[in-house]
């Protein structure tokens, strides 16, 4: 597993951020399409920005597509000029995933004010901020709360009443990072397991690698880490095996990427929740395509999720 980490890292930087298709010519008549994501270091929004990139690649003659990513999870201020970035190169809709629930829709509001559509992906933008800010946009994507109470039922079949688990939280100001906590707090809870930590590990490898490491030595009798990604989940992986107690801790995560096959496989990792982020993206720019084609009042629309044991 320590050989595992660096090998990720490195292969993350080969991710390249340009246009699929390159921006529509003035007399095309193809609707320009963003994609903004969140962190290009996490393999789930390779995957996406991938499914993007094949799906634009089938439907070449339907639309152009211009896929952009932040380079942390946190990065706010860089999500927030990728948007206005794209509405100044003219799109007609802007698919995102936002790195934060509330802080992207003053500016999601500048682009709906521009003319540009916006579809809502991934990470729910905080429905009360949306009001406050008079804007409606449709959030395309799954139920992280029950698709987070799924994988901690799961866990719940190999646990005791009166067990110590702790939970690593993605971004605490992001919808799906809380959605995901209290699905994981919801299965826990009907099991009778016993929370004795939950901190944020920012979705990012590293970060949960050091809080797992940190609640095992302070909790020596937990019996499972619930990781709200699978960037986190590698990471508790990763400090379970260092702190030698590798078969005596459970791991769940959330994501389904490739990195966590073998760590299913060999049992380093129990369970994790698939929301076929190759299709996520593609989701949300269908709804968009629908939209721009039809004049249609865009609508929430719920996308599948799936356990993931093996």
């Amino acid at each position: 597993m320590k050989c595992l980490i660096p090998l990720l890292l490195a292969s993350l930087a080969l991710l390249s951020c340009k246009p699929a298709g390159g921006p529509a010519s003035s007399g095309s008549g193809r609707p320009k399409v963003a994609l903004v994501m969140k962190s290009l270091a996490n393999e789930f929004f390779q995957t996406m920005a991938e499914g993007a990139k094949k799906h634009q690649a089938a439907h070449a003659a339907d639309y152009d597509l211009i896929v952009n990513g932040i380079k942390n999870e946190t990065d706010l201020t860089e999500q927030v000029g990728l948007v206005d970035q794209m509405v100044s190169q003219g799109v007609q809709a802007i698919v995102i995933a936002p790195a934060d629930s509330k802080a992207l829709v003053t500016v999601l509001k500048r682009a709906k004010a521009a003319g540009v559509l916006v579809i809502n992906i991934d990470n729910k933008l905080d429905a009360d901020t949306l009001k406050q800010a008079g804007l409606s946009i449709p959030f395309v994507g799954p139920d992280n709360r029950a698709g987070a109470k799924a994988v901690g039922e799961v866990l719940a079949k190999k646990l005791k009443a009166g067990d110590e688990v702790a939970i690593i939280e993605g971004v605490t100001t992001a919808f799906n990072g809380q959605q995901r906590k209290a699905g994981f707090e919801d299965a826990m809870n009907a099991a009778g397991a016993k929370i004795v930590a939950s901190q944020s590990g920012q979705w990012e490898m590293e970060k949960a690698n050091g809080i797992a490491a940190g609640i095992l030595a302070a909790n020596p009798n937990v019996k499972a880490l619930l990781c709200a990604n699978d960037n986190m989940a590698l990471g508790a992986a990763a400090a379970v095996q260092s702190a030698g107690k590798s078969g005596q801790v459970q791991i769940v995560g959330f994501d389904n990427i490739a990195a966590m096959k073998p760590l299913l496989a060999d049992g380093r990792v129990l369970a994790t929740c698939d929301q076929h982020g190759d299709q996520l993206a593609v989701f949300g720019i269908e709804a968009a395509l629908k939209v721009l084609k039809d004049q249609t009042t865009p609508a929430d629309q719920q996308t599948p999720v799936d356990v993931i044991t093996k």
